[in-house]
């Protein structure tokens, strides 16, 4: 189930893709109580928020859906992160 937004806040897409090797689920809100009314939330937790609309869709459609470049530094930054845990 879903959680409920809160209610100055309006679901605008939903982009479902991947990264980091697992399913994402990319969501596109606005309010407009907030400075930047415009915002996109992830389900690994990641978020980001935009002064205009049309900042949203570009950044929330590649957060789920990296490039070869993207999923290289991706690839890169986990394989620095195991080997500083060691």
């Amino acid at each position: 189930m879903k959680s409920q937004l809160p209610t100055t806040e309006f679901w605008t897409g939903t982009f479902h893709g991947s990264h980091d090797g697992r399913p994402a689920e990319v969501t596109a809100t606005r309010d407009d109580t907030r400075p930047e009314p415009h915002a996109w939330t992830c389900t690994c937790g990641d978020s980001r928020s935009f002064p205009a609309e049309h900042d949203v869709w570009p950044t929330a459609w590649r957060h789920a859906h990296p490039t070869r470049i993207d999923r290289l530094r991706q690839w890169a930054a986990r394989r620095l992160r195991t080997r500083r845990t060691r």
